[in-house]
């Protein structure tokens, strides 16, 4: 019986992706109410736990699925697709120089997570990981992707993928290992 929902809600999904690419407004939104937590989950996780800077980045991500969803071929792929538009926004907001305000104080700590979770701790230590390690971590372990496809979004060699995942493993564990002590 699983296996049947599933495939129902594989054939709804990419129902929705093809009617949306042709304006339907409606479909659009059930992707939204479909994908849209999971992308705040990365987006948080990638944001250092700076929840505002999330949600816009979810809300662009989201815009601009709008308006390139013509140019996604294989209405199968809309999930992993819209996922590299979420860790592009990511990137290229992170590289743009930011005017500090009272608003984005250069030191924020992390707020909580914008779901329910079982490990705060984690994930309180997953956002205060370097920008760079934590990209990887979030992308490697909790989207799936493997070290070459984080290497063609990020723009950095395989290599560096798999040192950077390196390193974030150490730290959560250096981190990790002083909390329970």
């Amino acid at each position: 019986m699983d296996n049947k929902n599933d495939s129902q809600s594989v054939d709804s999904k990419q129902a929705w992706v093809v009617s949306a690419s042709r304006g339907d407004r409606e479909a659009f939104d059930q992707l939204y109410r479909h994908y849209g937590g999971r992308l705040l989950a990365t987006a948080w996780r990638l944001a250092g736990g700076d929840r505002g800077r999330a949600e816009d980045w979810v809300q662009d991500c989201f815009l601009q699925a709008w308006q390139k969803l013509g140019q996604l071929r294989d209405p199968q792929a809309f999930g992993g697709w819209l996922r590299r538009l979420l860790v592009n926004i990511s990137l290229a907001d992170k590289r743009r120089p930011r005017l500090l305000t009272q608003e984005n104080p250069p030191e924020q700590a992390a707020g909580e997570p914008p779901w329910p979770c079982a490990d705060r701790d984690l994930e309180r230590a997953i956002t205060g990981l370097p920008d760079n390690a934590r990209l990887v971590l979030v992308l490697f372990h909790l989207e799936g992707m493997s070290h070459e496809e984080i290497a063609s979004t990020a723009g950095i060699a395989v290599g560096t993928s798999k040192a950077q995942l390196h390193r974030a493993r150490k730290l959560l564990k250096e981190v990790l290992s002083h909390d329970t002590h």
